[in-house]
This record gives structure tokens, C-alpha cells and sequence, in this order.
């Protein structure tokens, strides 16, 4: 998961770790544990998540960009 994505998102939107903690259901720790890569989550919860900034969890938890390497034509 791209966690810098999310927490400049989080951030842009002006929420806290416990405004989304909140949000979400969740301790104050366990949102932190998610955005700094210490927890796993589930798929309901990328959806949770995006949903509160109205964006798709590919939007959030994918990266920008995908490097192919060794690939030749």
C-alpha cells in the first residue's frame, strides 16, 4: 500500500488519525498502524476508506505508476 498516498490525502482533507479512527470504526492506534504499515487491512476497509474521500481504492492504495522491467519487444 502507498501510505504516503494516503496520508497526504488524509491530511489535504484536514482529518486527524482519530477523525478517521472515528470514521472508521477503529481505534486511534489501529488507523495509525494501517497508514504506517504496522497492520494489513482488508478489502472492506480500502473501500471504507476511499469512500470517505470519495475516491477508488485503486486511487489510494495503488501506485501512480507501474515499472515493467525486463520486458523487450
Amino acid at each position: 500500500m502507498h501510505r504516503n498516498k494516503l496520508r497526504i490525502i488524509r491530511k489535504q482533507y484536514g482529518y486527524t488519525y482519530q477523525m478517521m479512527a472515528d470514521k472508521l470504526g477503529i481505534t486511534k492506534s489501529y488507523y495509525w498502524q494501517i497508514e504506517n504499515g504496522k497492520r494489513g487491512l482488508s478489502y472492506e476497509q480500502a473501500v471504507q476508506i476511499s469512500s470517505i474521500f470519495s475516491k477508488t481504492p485503486d486511487e489510494i492504495f495503488l501506485p501512480d505508476y507501474i515499472e515493467v522491467k525486463g520486458c523487450s519487444r
